[in-house]
């Protein structure tokens, strides 16, 4: 394809593919890196079609892109500038499907904000949809999400969309097309204006941040006031003591992430019970050690230890997120001897 004689001639793709090849390979890698597949492809095959650009060309396409920046001043995006932008641009109800989408679960594509939407939301809407339906779905998302949000449908229903999936083939564009829409128009769309997070989930958060003299308080306060509320909030924290839940293995997995010097002075206010959970997964010889570290600390202040159990319980939880242990064991799992 031949370049066009004057910038006016060039589609956005071509000026954004001339001034990345003129920004050089290092710094067209960070942009490239920074965009949607889609967009990497449309630019990328406008940089391998654009032939031979003069240079005093590529000159005015690099003075345009800088005075059309320096003339904007100081920016400010946010949901209202953006909304206005669109509602002038668009039909009133198609800006606000797209706000009710950008407003919804994070990320570029449907995919990716489906990924993002809590398994029991998508499997409570997905056990109403067809099968072949919830097939292509869990075809495009990750397989562990697919996994939590499948054992979550009804057994026939679920089984049922696994041999949809065995016998699926490529998905026609049509098709897919036609199943985003729908998730965009009847899924997101309420999901946005419909989510709220859990009000007991964000305090049981906050209360984990306090230290333990004003967790104490403000959960002793809140059962004067609201003993079910209060109740739930200590059902959703996570605490130190509740690591005394946590099986063998879950156990040593945290001991190999923990930073040393922080076990002993978090173990030093902890109870002797849990003390001899670290100390029975530990060797005779590490189990030794670390008594005579906790041991050898003396006195310290009580927000030292609260501080360094945080920092383990913080630890614990990143874990949890990584798939490497699990803080959700109780006595009731079903074990295999």
């Amino acid at each position: 394809m031949r370049s066009p004689e004057d910038e006016s001639g060039f589609t956005g793709a071509q000026k954004a593919a001339v001034l990345m090849l003129a920004l050089g390979e290092e710094q067209s890698t960070r942009l490239f890196s920074m965009m949607h597949e889609d967009e990497i492809k449309e630019v990328s095959s406008a940089m391998s079609q654009l032939g031979s650009v003069r240079a005093e060309l590529v000159e005015r396409l690099c003075v345009e892109f800088g005075e059309s920046m320096g003339g904007l001043g100081h920016l400010v995006g946010s949901y209202e500038s953006t909304e206005r932008l669109l509602q002038r641009a668009l039909p009133r109800d198609r800006a606000a499907q797209i706000m009710d989408e950008i407003r919804g679960p994070a990320g570029r594509t449907m995919w990716d904000k489906l990924g993002n939407v809590h398994e029991a939301v998508l499997a409570n809407y997905l056990k109403n949809e067809y099968p072949q339906t919830v097939a292509v779905v869990l075809s495009k998302i990750r397989p562990d999400h697919a996994a939590r949000v499948l054992t979550l449908l009804p057994d026939s229903f679920s089984i049922e969309v696994v041999m949809r999936m065995l016998r699926m083939e490529s998905v026609q564009k049509d098709v897919l097309a036609g199943v985003e829409r729908t998730l965009r128009a009847e899924f997101m769309s309420n999901l946005a204006r419909s989510t709220r997070r859990d009000a007991h989930e964000m305090m049981a958060e906050i209360f984990n941040n306090l230290d333990r003299a004003s967790e104490t308080r403000f959960v002793a306060a809140l059962e004067e006031r609201n003993r079910e509320s209060a109740e739930r909030i200590k059902a959703l924290m996570f605490t130190f003591d509740d690591l005394g839940r946590l099986s063998p293995v879950a156990v040593q997995g945290l001991l190999r992430a923990v930073e040393k010097d922080k076990l002993p002075l978090a173990l030093k206010g902890a109870s002797e019970s849990l003390r001899e959970l670290f100390f029975k997964n530990l060797s005779e010889r590490a189990g030794k050690m670390l008594r005579d570290d906790i041991e050898g600390l003396g006195p310290v202040k009580l927000r030292d230890v609260d501080d360094a159990q945080a920092a383990i319980v913080v630890l614990a939880k990143e874990l949890a997120a990584n798939g490497t242990i699990e803080i959700g064991e109780g006595k009731d799992e079903e074990l295999v001897y």
